[in-house]
């Protein structure tokens, strides 16, 4: 992830100093000016010095006791340096005043007190956006599977969607951050290295190292393996950040296996996903679990409406239909994979994924998933033409 420059502009000096070093912690950003007074006027001084920053980002902290005069600096700011990001500090208990900032061309509003995660989770938002307006969405997408409840299938969905991405595009890969990681018993893989070592390498890490760290599987797809006992120190978000920086740059596809970890390396790769799938059975626990999972994905600002659910393990059951999966878990349902549970344990067991029986009903599932989350990159819209092109 390149690093941010960023303007703080702070009325109070001992909020303006937090907010430096908060700033700085990420790791992705580094503060390149600060200043304690809001421009009134558009031959302010102070626009002029951020214009000469050429800074990606203004924080603009909102004070309790001057909310007004901050709101209008946000407004003049925006019109003025429309090319610049303008983030908005202040409390998340007045709802006026997130409008207020939203309004005035804020375009993110972060709580206040802040943390370094929450200024992480906002500069990943949007470098994210800005790399999908370069490339204008035809690579580097990330897909996130997640275990609503453990035992749902996460491990099982993420392997065969992989392979499915890979059969049908080619240069996929495949990450698995669970805290104990499963998905290379799923395709009789013995990686010499994981995501941890590719993470204690970042220093030095390029595309021909990044790639060393990864398992080959025979059809081509690319493994960054889980750790094969739980770590004593996991890695920090801004770490993870500048990994999948690298991978979405590399990897025309990124399969992410979360299974049941959720925490805020989770809700970043959540912010940097295209979309989340989050995988449910027909069950009350887990229908349950979905919708608190989806309440803490969310938390983190653009998270909700990533979040599919792919309903594992599908049988029709009387009385129950796809809405009122829907209902209970608070979440769209996008997919249903058939209940063929024999088939899929036998496949684990003997390090066969389901996709390498493409003549299953499970197999072309997993097939139409992949297709379904495809179908609209410009790329295989080209390619679905072309089949048809008289020459």
């Amino acid at each position: 992830m390149p690093e941010l420059s960023v303007v703080i502009v702070a009325a109070d000096n001992e909020q303006r100093a937090v907010l430096q070093v908060l700033v700085d912690g990420t790791s992705v950003a580094r503060a390149v000016y600060t200043h304690a007074s809001f421009p009134i006027a558009s031959n302010d001084s102070l626009v002029r010095r951020i214009q000469t920053t050429k800074a990606d980002v203004v924080l603009v902290d909102i004070p309790a006791d001057n909310v007004i005069l901050a709101l209008r600096a946000i407004e003049l700011l925006h019109q003025e340096l429309p090319s610049m990001a303008l983030f908005a500090i202040g409390s998340i208990s007045q709802p006026q005043v997130i409008v207020g900032a939203m309004r005035a061309g804020a375009r993110e509003f972060i709580e206040r007190p802040t943390t370094t995660t929450d200024l992480l989770e906002a500069f990943v938002r949007l470098t994210a956006a800005q790399r999908k307006v370069n490339r204008e969405g035809t690579s580097g997408k990330v897909f996130m599977v997640v275990n609503a409840k453990g035992g749902s299938g996460a491990t099982t969905v993420a392997v065969n969607l992989a392979l499915a991405l890979q059969s049908a595009h080619g240069n996929t890969a495949l990450v698995d951050l669970a805290p104990l990681g499963h998905t290379q018993l799923h395709m009789n893989l013995k990686p010499l290295f994981n995501v941890t070592d590719a993470i204690r390498n970042l220093h030095r890490l390029d595309s021909s190292l990044l790639e060393s760290f990864m398992t080959r599987h025979n059809d081509g797809l690319q493994l960054l393996a889980g750790p094969n006992v739980p770590v004593a120190v996991e890695p920090s978000t801004a770490e993870f950040a500048r990994l999948f920086d690298m991978l979405m740059g590399q990897f025309r596809y990124v399969v992410v296996d979360a299974s049941t970890r959720i925490d805020p390396t989770t809700r970043l790769v959540c912010s940097l996903s295209q979309t989340v799938l989050m995988v449910v059975n027909a069950d009350v626990a887990s229908l349950w679990s979905a919708a608190r999972v989806q309440q803490y994905l969310g938390e983190s600002g653009g998270g909700r409406e990533k979040v599919n659910l792919v309903l594992n393990r599908f049988r029709k059951i009387p009385g129950f239909s796809e809405s009122d999966a829907e209902a209970a878990a608070g979440v769209k349902l996008l997919w249903k994979i058939p209940n063929q549970y024999f088939a899929v344990s036998t496949a684990i067991d003997r390090g066969v994924p389901v996709m390498a029986q493409n003549h299953t009903e499970i197999a072309r599932s997993f097939t139409g998933l992949a297709a379904r989350l495809t179908e609209n990159d410009l790329e295989v819209k080209r390619k679905a033409w072309s089949l048809f092109k008289t020459v």
